[in-house]
């Protein structure tokens, strides 16, 4: 998410990143009729290829069959000049002019709650979004043993006595064969996720026509990436097995695991411009060593498409079930493509984002191109509901569509028959109509817009969104942060309750009780600035060091922040902003710690004039423990790095961002034991006192 201070470009983005999945400006399906009947011819299947076991008759019946190749390549080819219309529309084909357009007010859905504070217990889990549904993460521990993907190993790490930490077992891959990303603990089962790049393309490559053509080019094949699943039986913890291994053709999009049913998500795309040979390495693929080594390939008849589809691209989705690693994966094939998850118990949200066609503003702008200027791609998001039972995801047939784009996955929850959903439409960086505005829709259990408010903090973005309950909390930004309460107690009539300005922004929102939540984010500074060109304000916000914040809403029409944290200067950072899982915290014990990586300003450096804010130079990375209370604030107990003074003077004044083998990346306790993890080693600390009990190189 770009803040203020950054240059910002009016390129839309999809042009600014050709490469992602979101390239398509609009993929809308015409004369479906006619390509319904196509897919009902039956396709020649080349001799080589293994046939993928049918899909069940009684799932997906409502979305139309792909049915041959022939068939497959008509339907991107309409989605091809669809697209090409729309280029043609915003005069990026040589010779065309951008056609106006009147923006038009479009009726838009609404949004879900979220997960419930854990209780205290023996040892700590990872930080999820929705109690009951786990996500996949770096390190997990079972209260006995700590489980860390480090590079291309998978450590199995014993953790007590504290003083004798031993590594169990060390799981070592081959580069080439698989990068280990995240894992599962789910009893005596391991589950190592992870991706596999090939060297060779998927097929064939289209060569790009002339490029003095008007027409739009012919996309290259991307090159082909599996995602890996393996899974190990860990009874004993010193002898990993390995029990069965399953894989995908494409790109890890996410995971999720519920009760023992384990359920993946991928992206494999295809392209447009297909080559007139069929060819089995066009059609989604997979193994899995349940049912065979071979592997399968689904083929046309068992692929189904969204009508409304955008990007020449599957969407796969898969479940196994870990307690029944015999039996067969259920795996089914989608034309579409996914960028964000969400998962209750009963359901599995797959969101992704098109474009409308462009609209002109006619606002007054610098003197730039009318493409550059005032043309803008209004965004929307489209959603697909998957139902979860029994290790099997099966499209329930209901799909719905809100104006904008979402932030993340927990910009989505569920409630009841209800789904939440909060979006930002237009840029914020623009000027006049349209610019920014943010929205949250709720959606029935059709996923069609039940209730709505729009036009949410005109000009600004959305930084982060939680829901808890009949609640929802959304932060926006430009140059103050906006934290805005909601009420969805009536869906049809959601609300806002109340809403507090103040400096900073957060990246993060996490729920403290039914009336408190803490934000985790960055500090900012409002300046004036002189002569931006692409900028008509006379001030602009910058970030400055981290910011923690405690927030009570206990009078829902004034909200305020009771409690805040500052942590270094411009520079500091958190994986946290990022990555939710690097947050420990527990309510019953009043903890709370996050790694930092400080930045500070020496003296020299604040009594230099400029007309920026400077940047600190790099003064620590670490975990910084917190007791919180809500009635006493945040209390710094104490810091724990695994750099010794070697290490620093090494580091010298590292580039932001940069991560070292002994930069603290998770932190978790076990019983009264609180453990911090990087690459290099495993530190245990006392987790009252925080005196250190013992270490563990866990370097090659």
């Amino acid at each position: 998410m770009k803040r203020t201070d950054q240059p910002s470009s009016s390129v839309p983005r999809w042009l600014a990143k050709p490469g992602r999945y979101s390239l398509a400006v609009s993929l809308l399906l015409a004369g479906i009729a006619i390509i319904g009947a196509m897919a009902l011819a039956v396709t020649g299947v080349p001799a080589m290829m293994t046939i993928a076991p049918a899909l069940a008759a009684t799932t997906n019946t409502s979305l139309p069959v792909v049915g041959n190749y022939t068939a497959l390549r008509a339907i991107l080819e309409r989605a091809q000049a669809e697209q090409e219309a729309v280029m043609e529309d915003a005069g990026l084909i040589r010779g065309s002019m951008p056609k106006m357009a009147i923006a038009q007010k479009a009726d838009m859905p609404v949004m879900a709650p979220a997960a419930e504070v854990a209780p205290s217990s023996a040892y700590s889990t990872t930080n999820i979004q929705v109690a009951g549904v786990d996500e996949a993460d770096i390190v997990k521990t079972d209260g006995q043993y700590i489980y860390q993907v480090n590079r291309q190993r998978l450590l199995i790490l014993k953790a007590a006595p504290s003083d004798a930490m031993v590594v169990t077992a060390q799981l070592t891959y081959d580069e080439r064969a698989m990068r280990p990303q995240e894992i599962y603990i789910n009893g005596n089962c391991l589950v190592v996720i992870g991706q596999q790049e090939n060297l060779e393309p998927d097929y064939d490559p289209v060569p790009y026509e002339d490029r003095a053509s008007e027409k739009l080019h012919p996309i290259m094949p991307a090159w082909q990436r599996t995602v890996k699943t393996i899974v190990y039986d860990i009874g004993d913890r010193s002898r990993p097995q390995v029990v069965r291994e399953f894989s995908l053709t494409g790109d890890y999009v996410s995971s999720r695991r519920v009760g023992d049913d384990l359920y993946l998500v991928a992206n494999r795309y295809l392209g447009f411009g297909l080559p007139e040979k069929e060819d089995p390495a066009l059609y989604p693929q997979y193994r899995d060593t349940a049912t065979a080594d071979a592997v399968q390939t689904i083929l046309p008849g068992d692929i189904r498409y969204f009508p409304d589809f955008r990007t020449p691209n599957y969407l796969i989705v898969a479940g196994l079930k870990l307690n029944a690693l015999q039996e067969k994966a259920q795996v089914q094939a989608y034309l579409g493509s996914g960028e964000n998850i969400y998962a209750s118990p009963q359901h599995l949200y797959v969101a992704v984002t098109g474009y409308t066609k462009p609209v002109y503003d006619l606002a007054p702008r610098i003197a730039m191109p009318p493409f550059w200027g005032g043309l803008t791609y209004p965004e929307k998001t489209r959603l697909y509901r998957f139902n979860l039972a029994q290790g099997a995801a099966n499209f329930g047939g209901q799909t719905g569509e809100v104006p904008g784009r979402i932030l993340n996955q927990y910009s989505m929850d569920e409630q009841g028959d209800h789904l939440r959903i909060a979006t930002t439409q237009g840029n914020h960086w623009g000027r006049g109509e349209p610019s920014s505005s943010n929205n949250l829709y709720v959606l029935d259990r059709d996923l069609k817009v039940q209730g709505k408010i729009e036009g949410i903090a005109p000009g600004e973005q959305i930084y982060s969104v939680r829901f808890m309950g009949h609640r929802a909390y959304m932060v926006t930004f430009k140059k103050v942060d906006p934290l805005f309460v909601i009420d969805l107690q009536e869906p049809t009539q959601p609300k806002i309750l109340g809403a507090l300005k103040i400096p900073g922004y957060s990246d993060y929102l996490h729920p403290y009780d039914e009336n408190h939540i803490i934000g985790f984010g960055k500090d900012t500074i409002e300046m004036a600035v002189e002569n931006d060109p692409f900028r008509a304000e006379q001030t602009r916000a910058f970030y400055q060091g981290l910011k923690i914040a405690l927030f009570d809403v206990t009078d829902v029409t004034h909200p305020v922040e009771k409690f805040v944290e500052k942590i270094g200067d411009r520079g500091t950072d958190s994986e946290l902003l990022r990555n939710p899982k690097a947050l420990l915290f527990d309510r019953e014990r009043r903890l709370l710690a996050l790694p930092v990586a400080l930045y500070q300003l020496p003296a020299t450096k604040q009594e230099e004039p400029s007309p920026w804010p400077a940047y600190g130079e790099f003064a620590y990375q670490g975990l910084y423990v917190y007791q919180l209370d809500r009635d006493a604030g945040f209390r710094l107990r104490g810091r724990i790095t695994h750099l010794d003074d070697q290490e620093m003077l090494k580091m010298g004044n590292p580039s932001m961002g940069m991560n070292g083998d002994s930069y603290v990346q998770r932190a978790l306790y076990i019983g009264d034991t609180l453990y911090t993890l990087s690459l290099s080693q495993m530190q245990a600390h006392d987790l009252n006192r925080l005196e250190k009990r013992g270490s563990l190189s866990l370097s090659n």
